[in-house]
């Protein structure tokens, strides 16, 4: 390999995109539009859900339960509804994703220790959301169980019963149980590789519509040199980005970084290669810019997005789509943020997937050189 051909090459591809600012300007800020955009808009948290109460019974004990449910950061009391009519509108019209029917005989029959039934009606049309809500208020209904038990002991006795079991919890890593902290870090790695694979995607494609190609296939330049002189200014680039998108995750998102810095930016470097050299290979296969440009999105974005593990977890997925994702490399990377940002590890636990993302890299370089060597011949 003849280095001041590598140079040569490398300074040609930066002076084309110094030349066109709008490309690199796309290249740097369509990365931090996509992850401010991500990060506020996709979260999984399920927090003040709107509900309505039908309360018959105007009790103490009514008013109770009710103030249970106000008190928590997980609903909002829209208000109260007289009868069914006015119930199912709130529902149908979506002011309301819970509604609350407590009988007119619900303090009667507390006092008197029997059954006191409530209706809790959901809407199910998103069914992630309504099994939240459902489990939300199953944990507040015990809850006032509970208590009231307590109460009745309370009451025949004289005096406080034990509490039996004192379950302490205690949550590693991400104690608020925020979605975003899981999210972010994941989004960054897809963002990353959709833009990677993007920007190289339309540079082989470009040298054979621009009619450059033949040109270059008449110099003594060889494919490793030509793959790689035009990896290096989009390497850079990607570098640029990655840095951008760790610091807004950690100082705009609050997303804690326990890890190595180092390792991340180690790890980044190798994960922007794959994505580079993966889209050199469209490109080479392609020879248009508006079919590379799909085909990368295509093979990129939308693999990452549904088979990295960051918003759908792997092992619930089929046992054929779990094997696929194999193949996906944002997959390793995924796992290797969320380690470094969220647990602190180090190689000495990511090590599996660091060198299958090197593997890839290695794999999708050899690709894109074999078939630009087969194209120069």
């Amino acid at each position: 390999m003849n280095l001041r051909r590598l140079w040569a090459i490398a300074r040609k591809e930066a002076l084309h995109i110094r030349r066109d600012p709008r490309s690199l300007g796309l290249a740097i800020g369509v990365p931090l539009l996509m992850l401010l955009a991500f990060g506020y808009a996709l979260t999984l948290d399920v927090d003040r859900v709107p509900f309505v109460v039908w309360d018959q019974s105007g009790t103490t004990q009514s008013r109770e339960l009710v103030a249970r449910f106000t008190g928590t950061p997980y609903f909002s009391l829209q208000g109260t509804v007289e009868n069914y009519p006015q119930l199912e509108r709130t529902i149908d019209s979506r002011e309301a994703m819970l509604a609350l029917v407590i009988p007119s005989g619900f303090g009667r029959d507390l006092d008197a220790g029997r059954t006191a039934p409530v209706q809790a009606i959901v809407d199910g049309s998103d069914s992630n959301t309504a099994g939240l809500v459902l489990g939300y208020t199953q944990a507040i209904a015990l809850s006032f169980n509970q208590q009231l038990a307590l109460d009745q002991i309370r009451r025949r006795t004289g005096q406080a019963p034990g509490t039996g079991m004192d379950l302490r919890t205690r949550v590693w890593f991400n104690p608020d149980l925020a979605s975003r902290n899981f999210i972010v870090p994941g989004i960054l790695a897809v963002i990353m590789g959709l833009i990677s694979a993007l920007l190289t995607s339309l540079t082989i494609a470009r040298e054979w519509e621009t009619g450059t190609m033949e040109q270059l296939i008449s110099t003594p330049v060889r494919a490793p040199e030509l793959i790689l002189g035009k990896l290096i200014p989009y390497l850079a680039i990607g570098l640029i980005d990655l840095a951008i998108a760790v610091s807004m995750t950690v100082f705009l998102f609050d997303v804690p970084l326990r890890g190595s810095v180092l390792l991340l930016f180690g790890v980044g470097t190798v994960f922007i290669v794959a994505t580079l050299a993966q889209g050199i290979l469209i490109s080479t296969i392609t020879r248009q810019q508006l079919l590379a440009s799909q085909v990368a999105m295509i093979a990129t974005f939308l693999p990452a997005f549904l088979l990295s593990g960051f918003a759908f977890a792997i092992a619930n997925m089929p046992v054929v789509v779990r094997g696929i994702t194999y193949i996906v490399p944002a997959r390793y990377f995924v796992a290797i943020v969320k380690g470094i940002f969220l647990r602190g590890t180090g190689l000495t636990i990511l090590w599996v997937d660091a060198l299958c993302l090197l593997g890839f890299a290695g794999l999708m370089l050899t690709l894109a050189i074999a078939r630009t060597r087969k194209r120069l011949a």
